[in-house]
């Protein structure tokens, strides 16, 4: 009987001759599924990235033009790939219409995404709070027109964001609603400041004097429900003022789950073909 071992000894020999016969394995190319770019801003004093997904056939177009689609929290370890990924599922299967997706990666997110707050315990959360007036001057001032000018865009726009940055979405509805034409909310961190948003809503929405602004808001069974449920009836109080609102529960999902399948539900409504 043949020695085991040497018929082992004999058959890694032979398949490592097999291996080197066959060379190195061929180097893996980089897997690209978007652009980046930075900016430095002279509102925020610091350099920001930007995460960019053009739609197919964007590239191969020379006069084609896309509205775009902003989303804080759009860095590469945050949520801009699942959300650039859906957006391609959704154009590719003809649910919603192309749009430039455009990821603001975070360097300072507590500080950004939030206004100003009376309350101390708000101000633990971090260093620096209540900055949202800044960064949405940096989006207005800086972001916006840079984007215009890199990219062929319409002039609609629209802002997508969940808990902080779904509260960032709503207080600009509220105090800056012409800057963008939808805003889509999941989950925003509405017990900010006591819930202040909330409560001066409706006087605010009222006030308001432009084209016809489009809110979808999403809530987990986690989230800021009465609240949110609160802005949803404000919104439709104040349709004669140009706004639509949809408010939508989901509460099989928690805080952490919501996004995608809200912003899932969010695009079809929004930005149907």
């Amino acid at each position: 009987m043949a020695n085991p071992s040497l018929l082992l000894t004999l058959l890694l020999l032979a398949l490592g001759q097999r291996a080197t016969a066959q060379g190195p394995p061929v180097p893996a190319e980089p897997l690209c599924i978007g652009q980046s770019f930075t900016i430095q801003s002279k509102v925020l004093g610091e350099t920001r990235r930007l995460n960019v997904y053009l739609p197919a056939g964007y590239a191969a177009s020379a006069t084609q033009r896309l509205p775009v689609l902003y989303m804080p929290d759009g860095g590469l370890g945050e949520d801009f790939l699942h959300i650039a990924g859906l957006v391609q599922v959704l154009v590719g299967n003809g649910s919603m219409r192309p749009f430039i997706v455009v990821g603001i990666e975070n360097t300072a997110r507590r500080r950004d995404l939030t206004g100003p707050t009376t309350r101390a315990e708000d101000r633990k959360i971090a260093p620096r709070v209540g900055g949202s007036a800044t960064f949405r001057q940096f989006l207005r001032q800086e972001l916006m027109p840079e984007v215009r000018r890199r990219y062929r865009t319409t002039p609609e726009t629209a802002i997508v964001g969940e808990s902080l940055a779904g509260l960032f979405v709503v207080e600009t509805l509220l105090l800056e609603p012409a800057l963008f034409d939808t805003y889509l909310a999941f989950d925003p961190s509405m017990w900010w400041n006591g819930g202040q948003l909330a409560q001066d809503a409706l006087a605010q929405l009222r006030a308001y004097s432009g084209p016809p602004r489009h809110v979808y808001l999403a809530a987990s069974s986690q989230g800021d429900t009465a609240a949110t449920r609160l802005l949803a009836r404000d919104l439709n109080r104040a349709a004669a003022r140009g706004f639509s609102g949809y408010y939508e529960l989901l509460p099989q999902e928690t805080h952490a789950t919501i996004y995608h399948p809200a912003a899932l539900g969010a695009f079809r409504r929004a930005f149907k073909p």
